[in-house]
């Protein structure tokens, strides 16, 4: 929507830069500058953060699945690396498909073996992108990425599967 004199405008109000709007705000995405956001701005420490963030497991699960097939079609195939693919994209796309599994279990029980299903997928996930790295050591800092998220997973699958076996 924009108002007569071709301006967007919007139901929120917005910051202008004379009024405190940070760098990563005001710039557009996808600019030339985008490759180290704030680089050269100052740091603000806030007490809470500027918004609620909506944390969707589900959702980042799939991102991670999807992250781990397109770094596999980039992994050139050789004898070495054809059986890493195959057991790269199998777990790392069953660390998602095991979540939803559990996300509509009927029983704590089930629920808790799918969501261990989970950790150990994750698990297996940070392996393989291992062993991808050694063998195609061009791609570690790809696999490194996909290394740290796997981790991220693997520590949020365990930490719900110990919370569920305490109770």
């Amino acid at each position: 929507m924009t108002d007569g004199e071709g301006i967007l405008i919007n139901d929120e109000a917005r910051m202008t830069n004379a009024e405190g709007m940070t760098k990563s705000e005001a710039r557009k995405p996808g600019s030339a500058n985008d490759s180290f956001p704030n680089e050269d701005a100052e740091w603000v420490i806030r007490e809470q953060p500027e918004k609620n963030r909506v944390y969707d497991l589900e959702e980042r699960t799939v991102l991670f699945g999807e992250a781990v097939i397109d770094f596999a079609k980039i992994i050139p195939q050789n004898p070495i690396t054809n059986r890493l693919i195959s057991q790269l994209v199998g777990a790392g796309t069953s660390v998602g498909a095991n979540y939803v599994e559990a996300d509509d279990a009927v029983s704590k029980k089930e629920f808790l073996k799918c969501i261990g299903t989970c950790k150990k997928e994750a698990r297996e996930s940070k392996h393989f992108l291992r062993m991808a790295a050694r063998a195609v050591p061009e791609l570690k800092s790809d696999a490194r990425e996909l290394w740290l998220e796997a981790r991220a997973l693997h520590l949020i699958f365990a930490k719900i599967w110990r919370s569920g076996k305490e109770k």
